[in-house]
C-alpha cells in the first residue's frame, strides 16, 4: 500500500547554492501554511508518504531527503555541525521558493529543525518536533566519541541492509503492524552510508535544547509512549527548554508517524491550523 501510494509523489531534485537537493511534494493550496517534513536518521523522504498523501489535500507538504540521502548532495565537512544542514535546508526552501513554513523534524531532522529555527526565525511559523533526538553536544568528549564510534561500527559492520535489518525493530511499538515495520525496513535499507556516517557526527556534535531554547516562535514537542530510542524523559528536557507542555502519543513507537499515521497526521495539521488561527487574529507568535 505505502509503495503504491508513494507513486503519485515521485522523487524529484532541485539545484540548490548547496547542491543538489532531492524531496517530494504534495499539495497545491496557497491559501495555508506549507508544511516541510524532515526526516530521521535511518530513513528518508519516502518515510512520510501517508502524511504527503493525507495533508497535501488542503496544504502544501515538502519532505526532503536530507544531505548525503538519497540523491542529495553530502554537506562539505566530515564531521558537520547542525548549522551545515540548517544551511543546506535554507538553500533548499529558497530553490522551492518557500519563504515561511510549519518545519516537522523527526529524530535527527528534528535537531536541523531547530538549527534553522534559531537561525531563520522569520521563516519559520511554528516548529513541531517529534521523537527529537537531543544530539551529545552538551556531553563530555568521551561520552560524544562512544555514541559516535558505536554508531559508525554498527554501519561499518552492517551496512544498510544489516541495519536495516537488526534495527528497524526498534523504531516501532510492538502495536505496529507487518506493513508498518516493513515500511520502516524500506527506508532503511535504503540510506547512504557516507550521508548516515556524516549525520551521526551531526548527533555527536548537536546540542537540540540550546537551540529551541533561542527560537522565541511556536514551538510543539511530541513523543511516542512506547518510543524507546528518545523516550518522553528525553524529549521532556527539550520541552522543557521550549517552555512547552510535551505530548506523549499513546500506543506509538519511535517512528509514530509511520505506524500511527492517523494520529500523527492530525497532530502536524492541528498544530498548523492553530498557527493560522493566531495569524488570522493578528497575533504573529
Amino acid at each position: 500500500m505505502n509503495i503504491e501510494t508513494l507513486a503519485q509523489f515521485r522523487a524529484v531534485t532541485i539545484d540548490t547554492a548547496h547542491g543538489i537537493t532531492g524531496y517530494r511534494e504534495a499539495g497545491a493550496s496557497q491559501r495555508t501554511l506549507p508544511v516541510v517534513l524532515l526526516h530521521g536518521i535511518g530513513s528518508g523522504a519516502a518515510s512520510w508518504v501517508r502524511q504527503l498523501d493525507a495533508l497535501g489535500a488542503k496544504r502544501c507538504v515538502f519532505a526532503w531527503d536530507a544531505p548525503g540521502y538519497g540523491e542529495s548532495t553530502r554537506v562539505a565537512d566530515e564531521s558537520p555541525v547542525a548549522s551545515d544542514y540548517a544551511n543546506a535546508l535554507s538553500a533548499w526552501l529558497d530553490a522551492i521558493g518557500v519563504e515561511r513554513c510549519v518545519i516537522v523534524g523527526h529524530s535527527l531532522g528534528a535537531i536541523i529543525a531547530g538549527s534553522f529555527a534559531a537561525s531563520a526565525p522569520e521563516r519559520v511559523a511554528g516548529l513541531l518536533l517529534i521523537s527529537p533526538a537531543a544530539g551529545y553536544g552538551a556531553s563530555s568528549k568521551e561520552v560524544r566519541e562512544s555514541k559516535r564510534d558505536a554508531r559508525l561500527s554498527m554501519l561499518k559492520e552492517l551496512g544498510p541492509q544489516g541495519l536495516a535489518r537488526e534495527r528497524s525493530a526498534n523504531m516501532l511499538s510492538q502495536y505496529a503492524d507487518d506493513e508498518a515495520r516493513e515500511w520502516v525496513r524500506w527506508n532503511m535499507a535504503r540510506i547512504v552510508p557516507e550521508g548516515y556516517a556524516q549525520a551521526t557526527h551531526l548527533l555527536a556534535n548537536a546540542d537540540l535544547a540550546a537551540d529551541v531554547a533561542r527560537f522565541q516562535g511556536r514551538i510543539a514537542v511530541a513523543v511516542g509512549a512506547e518510543d524507546t530510542i528518545t523516550p518522553p524523559a528525553s524529549c521532556q528536557v527539550i520541552a522543557q527548554a521550549a517552555n512547552v507542555s510535551l505530548q506523549v502519543m499513546p500506543r506509538a513507537g519511535h517512528a509514530g508517524y509511520i505506524e500511527s499515521p492517523d494520529a500523527y497526521t492530525t497532530l502536524i495539521d492541528s498544530f498548523c491550523q492553530s498557527i493560522e488561527c493566531r495569524m488570522k487574529d493578528g497575533v504573529t507568535q
